[in-house]
């Protein structure tokens, strides 16, 4: 699933080891065919932006998306949590998830960073992927309608998860979240950018299935039909 490591790569901080790759990089994505034609576009139109922009434009970039408020953060359970107790619990729920399904995550990243998500998801198979991904399709439409706000490039890697999670999602509620929201870059809200809130109730990863999905998944399986979800087709976006 060489897909999700190269989304993973673009999420990640704009380094010269990979960013002189960005040719190599497109072409696994198209070769390994698992997005549509619409997003795989949509990726192309990223990669051209780290292309046509030197190595300091990408950074800086990179940071003012992600790094200044918390509006856009890669840690998915910041969007569920906020700055609750719970966050640390379900922390801890991932990584052992993570270890139950054979990967040791060597980092120091945190286990909700979602560039260690998705090479976890790199791992496995599709109908995982699908699984997994639907578990969080909240928060990443969130994030992507953020993003599609500001029209910066990132929310293409957005469009693409909630493509292959194949999950419903209540867009028009989220949406009419995101358009309530005020400008995070205004002098009234520079503290605010970093506090935060709850912006759903729950743990999107615990599903009520999720202690039996944690036990019984095993990622490096050769039979795909003991994979929850294994039968459950990819949905594409319209």
């Amino acid at each position: 699933m060489k897909t999700f490591k190269v989304l993973s790569i673009l999420l990640s901080y704009p380094q010269t080891e990979w960013v002189s790759h960005l040719d190599e990089l497109e072409k696994v994505i198209v070769d390994e065919e698992i997005l549509s034609k619409k997003k795989l576009k949509g990726i192309s139109q990223l990669i051209a932006n780290l292309r046509d922009s030197d190595l300091i434009e990408c950074q800086e970039r990179y940071v003012a998306t992600f790094d200044r408020g918390a509006s856009h953060s890669l840690h998915l359970f910041e969007h569920i949590h906020g700055e609750s107790r719970d966050r640390g619990q379900a922390m801890i729920d991932l990584m052992e998830m993570y270890n139950a399904n054979g990967l040791d995550v060597n980092t120091s990243d945190l286990p909700d960073y979602l560039p260690v998500f998705l090479e976890f998801l790199s791992t496995g198979n599709l109908a995982q992927a699908s699984h997994f991904l639907g578990e969080t399709a909240k928060v990443l439409t969130l994030i992507s309608e953020r993003l599609a706000k500001k029209d910066l490039p990132y929310q293409h890697v957005f469009s693409a998860l909630i493509e292959i999670a194949g999950e419903k999602v209540n867009r028009k509620e989220i949406k009419k979240i995101v358009a309530a929201e005020g400008d995070e870059n205004s002098f009234e809200n520079v503290d605010g950018n970093w506090e935060e809130p709850e912006a759903f109730g729950k743990n999107l990863f615990k599903s009520k299935d999720y202690l039996h999905e944690k036990i019984a998944m095993n990622i490096h399986s050769s039979n795909p039909h003991s994979q929850p979800n294994a039968g459950k087709p990819v949905q594409q976006e319209q």
